[in-house]
């Protein structure tokens, strides 16, 4: 049996490095190109992405921008992508869609302020707020979804560029944020015969998953959601209970499990792959952390509510739940994308145009002053006055240097249509990467056969004798799974330092556990007292550049579980983390001449997470 780290020959990675790349025709039946996008991004249509700043681009722009066009983003200043985007989809917020560009377009600027305080204190339950069918901003609602679904259709090109309609639903119960992006399979004929689903109409998620059940039923459409930034929900993303306090049960785990088959793991308003205090001996863990309260900046954080918050141990609750009701409703896969307000999908760090429009380059916001101010008890500012920047002794602060210029959702499609993209996510064979296209496979099988992976249908063997990611094992007597890994770096980015294993599971009293296994790396290095030694920084702050002479191109394995026990349920997934690289914040001081704080972070190791592979008992 294969022990902790056995590479590949070099001609088996040289095989499975061309593998990795190959081109994908249609009459495929497995998936053999990965797909690079963005779930979630908001135009001008957002009524928060409207009030600060984005007044002009609309979803043609975002469309525009995806594929690699250039976007005017204000008159005379222009940018676009180094590399185009394979699909996008543009979900403006359900809440008032398009009322505040409408107004502003009427010049009514007073009104667009007080929607923007309506906007607010709706999605956070500050005020009874409701809408009937025949007010204004249902009517706006209804020709501006409207208008997106045109524009989705005018940008959609199959095999080329997939425009996926959808949009987010805001549920932030007190500030706390439970926020779902809602996509569909389909194109106008079926998505014009509803409207986006609305906080207006309900907090409750199950109202939502009840929405999109009528869909499909009414339709015969497809849908799924996407909770996000699990990181600013006070503990209510991933809890033990539903909605409304009772607690989970099959019905209840089966149909989140049915409806989010993914969550967004990493993005600009921070990283929730886990947290230090959850993972104290993942070195790590605190990557792009967000701790300091809800999303509505009105409630702080304890550390009592992180377990409820990340995607690592709600992944291990899920096992847990599983056990006790006979249904896992965390048995998700993970992807990253922006929650870009700008219309612009830059994950890209010596691109990054910032979380909003006034965070954009040269924006005075982008390096000085709070980036969200989440209020103490008593704070001396106004909770609902949003212009307020007034820090009081007991308030904390995210700064503006916090901004994670993350991520994308990569996605193994048979091809390049909305329809591969959503069963794909659908079956969870999808990754999230803070930025970098990194190229990764990972399979789970039983006595994978080494000789057979290099092969010319290595592929196929995998998909045969396995599953990929997103797929689960039974367990089989007393054999240990075996994981074959396979990563390539980013053509266009830097080398890769290694590839870990994280293993969660419950063991036989009821605990759950987890635990971090390097598995395969660059160089030369040694494991010594259990840690795999650091990987050297070739960072030069001055000029805003790394070089690839540490690191590899391509690293590959077979690894057995030396741990494994057929009795414990268990999940696996890869991390793959580059070598050190300039954040955002170090290319805008080499490249703008801006100076960031002295106590911003400039130096990062930009990752992949893929979606697990499940081992049931």
């Amino acid at each position: 049996m294969f022990g902790m780290r056995k590479p590949l020959t070099m001609s088996a990675m040289v095989g499975m490095s061309l593998f990795l790349t190959q081109n994908v025709s249609a009459s495929d039946e497995y998936p053999t190109q990965v797909y690079w996008g963005d779930t979630h991004l908001h135009s001008s249509f957002s009524a928060d992405a409207n009030v600060i700043g984005n007044v002009s681009l609309t979803p043609i722009d975002a469309y525009a921008f995806a594929k690699g066009q250039k976007v005017e983003v204000t008159p005379g200043v222009d940018t676009q992508l180094s590399r185009p985007l394979d699909f996008l989809v543009v979900s403006d917020h359900s809440e008032y869609l398009g009322a505040l560009a409408v107004n502003r377009e009427r010049n009514l600027l007073e009104k667009v302020s007080g929607l923007s305080h309506r906007f607010f204190g709706a999605i956070m339950q500050l005020a009874d707020i409701t809408e009937s069918p025949d007010d204004e901003t249902a009517l706006i609602r209804k020709d501006t979804w409207k208008k997106s679904i045109e524009m989705a259709e005018q940008a959609n090109e199959p095999g080329i560029f997939s425009a996926i309609t959808g949009f987010e639903w805001t549920s932030m119960p007190g500030g706390d944020n439970l926020h779902r992006v809602v996509l569909f399979r389909d194109g106008e004929a079926r998505t014009s015969q509803v409207i986006p689903y609305s906080i207006l109409e309900s907090h409750d998620p199950r109202d939502l998953w009840r929405y999109m059940d009528n869909y499909e039923q009414t339709t015969g459409g497809k849908a799924l959601a996407i909770p996000h930034n699990g990181n600013v929900s006070n503990g209510r993303m991933f809890a033990l209970t539903q909605y409304d306090g009772s607690a989970i049960d099959n019905a209840y785990a089966n149909a989140r499990a049915r409806w989010e088959p993914v969550v967004e793991v990493t993005q600009i308003k921070g990283d929730s792959e886990t947290h230090p205090w959850l993972s104290p001996d993942d070195e790590f863990a605190d990557y792009g952390t967000w701790d300091k309260g809800n999303l509505g900046g009105n409630k702080q954080k304890s550390n009592n509510m992180l377990q409820y918050e990340y995607a690592r141990s709600a992944l291990k609750l899920g096992l847990q739940i599983d056990e006790q009701v006979g249904a896992n409703p965390y048995q998700f896969g993970m992807i990253g994308s922006t929650d870009a307000h700008t219309s612009l999908a830059t994950a890209d760090d010596s691109n990054f145009w910032g979380k909003a429009a006034n965070y954009h380059p040269g924006s005075p916001k982008r390096n000085a002053g709070p980036f969200m101010i989440i209020r103490a008890e008593g704070s001396i500012a106004d909770h609902q006055d949003w212009n307020d920047q007034t820090v009081g002794p007991n308030d904390l602060v995210i700064q503006a240097w916090e901004q994670v210029a993350s991520g994308y959702a990569a996605v193994w499609a048979t091809e390049n249509t909305r329809e591969a993209i959503f069963d794909a996510m659908q079956r969870k064979e999808v990754y999230a990467t803070t930025g970098p296209r990194i190229s990764v496979r990972f399979f789970g099988g039983w006595d994978l056969d080494s000789d057979k992976v290099a092969q010319a249908n290595g592929f196929a063997y995998l998909y045969e004798q396995g599953v990929p990611m997103g797929g689960e094992l039974q367990a089989n007597g007393d054999q240990r799974p075996m994981f074959y890994v396979a990563v390539q770096k980013d053509p266009a980015g830097a080398n890769l330092d290694r590839v870990q294993i994280v293993k969660g599971w419950l063991d036989a009293s009821g605990q759950l556990h987890e635990k971090v296994f390097d598995v395969v790396w660059g160089g030369d290095r040694q494991i010594v007292n259990g840690r795999l030694e650091p990987v050297q920084s070739t960072v030069n702050l001055q000029s805003g550049s790394y070089a690839n002479t540490v690191g590899a191109e391509y690293l590959s394995t077979l690894w057995s579980d030396p741990e494994y026990k057929a009795s414990e349920r268990s999940f696996y997934y890869l991390r793959v983390l580059e070598i050190p690289t300039p954040r955002w914040t170090a290319y805008d001081e080499a490249t703008l001449g801006v100076d960031h704080p002295k106590e911003a972070q400039r130096v990062h190791q930009e990752r992949a997470y893929t979606s697990p592979i499940w081992v049931n008992p």
